[in-house]
């Protein structure tokens, strides 16, 4: 996959897994955008979901990583906007799928939930993986039309 732009949000409980993985790949040579937050002092994740999602929507060639305690609270947040689609996981075969078969453009994680080299895995995953297209394009083109209400 192109080294697409890769932005990167969390919450106070997410910030140390946020750094383990801005380091593996800044080695690996991805482009990064921190958006924060820098430390441990208490923030909410709505705030930079928010930030991630409005990032996103200026970059529709980019991806995210959501991270939060749990990972639920950032990617409820994240996935609030049309042009997101956040899967939350915990194994690499499910980050694969979420590119695979969803179109996934945000990964979330639970800082709290998973262990780092297995989150790791799971970031690696998810950027190596293309979107398959043909039958699961249409699927996904249907979410688009469930924000508004019917």
């Amino acid at each position: 996959m192109q080294k697409s732009l890769i932005y990167l949000a969390s919450d106070h409980a997410g910030c140390v897994l946020k750094g383990l993985i801005v380091a593996h790949l800044g080695a690996r040579g991805h482009n990064l955008v921190d958006l924060g937050p820098d430390g441990d002092v208490s923030v909410d994740y709505p705030d930079f979901g928010v930030k991630l999602a409005m990032a996103l929507y200026d970059d529709d060639q980019g991806f995210g990583i959501a991270i939060c305690g749990s990972g639920v609270g950032i990617s409820i947040a994240v996935n609030r906007f049309s042009w997101i689609r956040a899967a939350l996981v915990s194994s690499p075969e499910a980050a694969s799928l979420s590119r695979g078969h969803n179109n996934a453009n945000v990964l979330a994680l639970g800082e709290r939930l998973i262990a780092p080299d297995l989150a790791i895995a799971c970031v690696d995953k998810f950027l190596a993986t293309e979107f398959e297209g043909g039958r699961h394009q249409r699927r996904v083109d249907k979410l688009s039309l469930i924000d508004s209400k019917q």
